[in-house]
């Protein structure tokens, strides 16, 4: 099984398609968004192609393949539009033997983990900045954002496969990658 990561999409069309297109070429089994993924919020500028609506119309083509947490620019009222769950600000799900803590980044990161077992993977989005560790036994990775990269880094997404995570950049070629 693969599974495909994206993560601040902030309402940008344009991207989002972008990573579809990786998604198909990348034949994963479900796509996991950990956060943000109709509106821009407060801090950020908007998206290219901002369009929320039109966001949510292509994401719900793909609901019944997501795997979704709520970011802090997302609110309960965007679960109206979509067609997947999205409110809850974390979620765990067990692959090939390891547990998978997936949340968006605000409220638990890098920097505050929630209570995790040594060999557990730790995924968040929010800064915008790739991330692939190692530390006390856990491995926290962030995917990087689609649409508004932050410190210089490229847009990307992540995949999932055969025990190793990579960071791809939008052409598919590899960013960062680790063994978890």
């Amino acid at each position: 099984m693969k599974l495909f990561f994206i993560s601040d999409i902030h309402g940008s069309l344009y991207f989002l398609n972008k990573a579809l297109e990786r998604f198909k070429a990348e034949e994963a089994s479900h796509i996991v968004i950990l956060g943000d993924e109709l509106y821009h919020g407060a801090r950020n500028p908007l998206t290219r192609d901002y369009n929320p609506k039109e966001v949510a119309e292509t994401l719900n083509t793909y609901a019944a393949k997501i795997i979704a947490v709520r970011g802090n620019c997302d609110s309960e009222v965007d679960e109206m539009v979509l067609k997947f769950p999205m409110t809850s600000t974390y979620s765990s799900i067990l692959f090939e033997n390891k547990r998978l803590f997936l949340t968006h980044g605000h409220i638990f990161n890098d920097k505050k983990l929630p209570p995790l077992s040594s060999g557990d993977v730790f995924f968040f989005g929010h800064t915008h900045i790739p991330v692939a560790k190692k530390e006390n036994g856990i491995t926290i990775i962030n995917p990087g954002s689609i649409s508004l990269p932050k410190e210089g880094n490229p847009n990307t997404y992540g995949v999932l496969e055969n025990g190793t995570f990579y960071i791809k950049k939008l052409d598919g070629s590899v960013f960062k990658q680790i063994a978890i």
